[in-house]
Formats: C-alpha cells, structure tokens, sequence
C-alpha cells in the first residue's frame, strides 16, 4: 500500500466523449515526434520532466502529468487530457514502485507504444538491480507493450524499499544516461547534443554530490529527524543517520496514525537533544508531524522543508542545491 488510498483512473462518459472528441486530431499513437520534429516525452511529475528537458534541450517537447505542489502523485486522479498525453508520447518517465501508479492505469489505457523509462529501476537497492554497477551503463528500456500492469510486476509498492529515488543523486546520474540514449534511439541526427547535454547535466549532480561530501566532512554521524521518507537518500548521502522511528515515518507516508508508543519515542528522542536538524515534507502530515515539529522548534532544532515536486521557477539541480544548502546552513545553526 501507498501512502494514501491510490484513486483509480476513472473515465467517465463526458471525458471519453471529450477524449474522443480530442483524438481526432491527434498525431498517431506512439509517435516520435510533435509537429516541430521534436521527441515528445511525458514525465509523471515535473522533476523528472525538469531532468528530461535538461537532456533533450531545444529537441524534446517535455510535458508533465503532476506540476504543482498542490497535486499528490499518491492521490492524483487523472483525466482524459492526460491520457491523450500519453497516446501522443514518444517517451515516458515515470517514478515506479508504487509512487506514480496513475501512470500504470494511463500507459495502458492510451495503448502507448513509446518506451518507459522507471526510474526506481535505475536505484541499486531495488529489488533485481543487482547487476546495476556504477559505470551508469543504461539499463534497457521497456516498451509500453511491454509494460506489466499485474501486481506483483514489480510497480507496485514495495515494502522497505524507500521508492523517493529522484534524492538520490547515483540513481539520477544512471536515468540521465538511460534518456539520453533512449533519445538518440528516438532522434539519432540529435545523438551528439543528448550526449553532450547529459555530461553537462551528470557533472552538475558531481556539484551535488561534492556539496554533500562538504557536509559530511564536518557532520558525518548528526541525527537527523525525518517525517516521512522523501529526503532519507539524500541525508545518507551526506553521511547522516536517519535517526526517526521506522514506525513514525512509515505511518505518515501511509497516511495511518502514529501509533501512541511510537509518537512518544519521537517527542522522547527529539527532547534527549540528539537530534539536529528536522525534515517535513510540507505535502502531507498530521496532527502528529504537526506535534514533533512544534517540539522541535521548542527545542531549537533547526525545522526544514523537503518537497515532492520542484518548487516554481527552479529546475532539478537548482533545486537540489537549495536542499542541500539548507541542510547544511540548519546543521550550521
């Protein structure tokens, strides 16, 4: 189970009319290409569309299901506009392990035949990456024909598997390797410019990642306190340990109560002073995340914010920046 109850796909009789309606026009399914001769790629949320755009430069046409922070990829309730969008994809970035799982009802819905990039699959502790090394060789892709939607295909949520994988900058350097040679199968005349934009992007995550060594250098070991799972690749990155009660988090990513030993072990170890810096997640919560971060702040811990979706007007790696700077200025503190 996810977070939340995931809404189905649900299309009623006006939406398949509208998308009917839509479809009349549209270019054929699985198409390469828009009508400017650019690779047409849909993300399931913005921050892999930020990364796609990043790659394909001024030869993709990038559009993203999920581009707000007012909408849960855990609750989203797609429409018949977004499964036009995918019947009209030449490429699809989704999430996978259960966070997206709108975009397994859409692919199948659209009867796309474009390639499926998931990005859980490019993470070294998903289940069957093992033979995933370092060299950021691309995994291959999956078509949409090939895309299971049976449970237990491996999308579905995964227990104990951390499924927030885009703060992971290895994960991330890997998916930017595999775009970009999805992309030059797509539009081989680009093939140099993806490959050059992809260098350029994977030595920006090298920034990352040498800000976070920084951090680590002078914090390695510091507690940290984590309402729900989103940044926890990032803070190991940085060599800091998770210090949160499984129990706490993993209720509040379900979106089921803490339960009350639980609740008290964390107000307990906020109090003890081990703690040095909170991360919420201004997306979800409760009365419970409410109540340790009001201890917190009692207490003079440094309170920050880690998102699910890329703030307005920030790309990827800007973003990731700010993250990590406000880490390190709160540890700092």
């Amino acid at each position: 189970m996810t977070r939340r109850l995931l809404a189905p796909v649900v299309l009623g009789a006006a939406s398949v009319l509208a998308l009917a309606g839509c479809a009349g026009t549209s270019t054929s399914t699985g198409s390469t290409a828009d009508s400017g001769g650019k690779v047409t790629v849909v993300a399931s949320t913005d921050v892999y569309g930020s990364i796609a755009e990043a790659v394909g430069g001024d030869f993709v046409d990038v559009q993203s299901i999920i581009t707000s922070s007012s909408q849960d990829p855990h609750e989203y309730e797609a429409s018949a506009q977004d499964q036009l969008t995918l019947k009209n994809a030449g490429l699809v970035i989704e999430n996978g392990a259960g966070y997206d799982a709108f975009m397994e009802s859409l692919i199948e819905a659209s009867g796309t035949s474009a390639p499926v990039l998931t990005a859980v699959e490019y993470n070294h502790d998903y289940p069957g990456a093992e033979g995933h090394d370092d060299s950021a060789t691309p995994a291959p892709s999956e078509s949409a024909d090939d895309h299971a939607h049976d449970e237990g295909d491996g999308h579905d949520h995964i227990e104990g598997f951390n499924e927030h994988v885009w703060y992971d900058p290895h994960t991330i350097e890997d998916l930017t390797a595999a775009i970009a040679e999805e992309l030059g199968t797509l539009a081989p005349d680009h093939v140099a410019d993806f490959t050059a934009n992809a260098q350029a992007f994977t030595q920006q995550i090298a920034g990352l990642e040498d800000s976070l060594s920084q951090i680590e250098a002078k914090d390695a070991g510091a507690k940290v306190f984590v309402t729900e799972p989103v940044p926890v690749y990032l803070i190991e990155a940085a060599g800091l340990d998770n210090a949160t009660p499984n129990e706490f988090s993993e209720s509040v990513e379900e979106g089921q109560d803490v339960p009350p030993a639980t609740l008290l072990e964390s107000l307990q170890l906020i109090d003890s002073g081990e703690v040095r810096v909170m991360i919420v997640n201004p997306q979800t919560g409760g009365a419970e995340t409410t109540q340790v971060e009001d201890e917190a702040k009692a207490k003079n811990i440094p309170v920050i914010e880690f998102t699910e979706t890329l703030p307005e007007g920030q790309t990827y790696i800007s973003w990731m920046q700010s993250n990590i700077t406000a880490l390190s200025d709160a540890l700092g503190a």
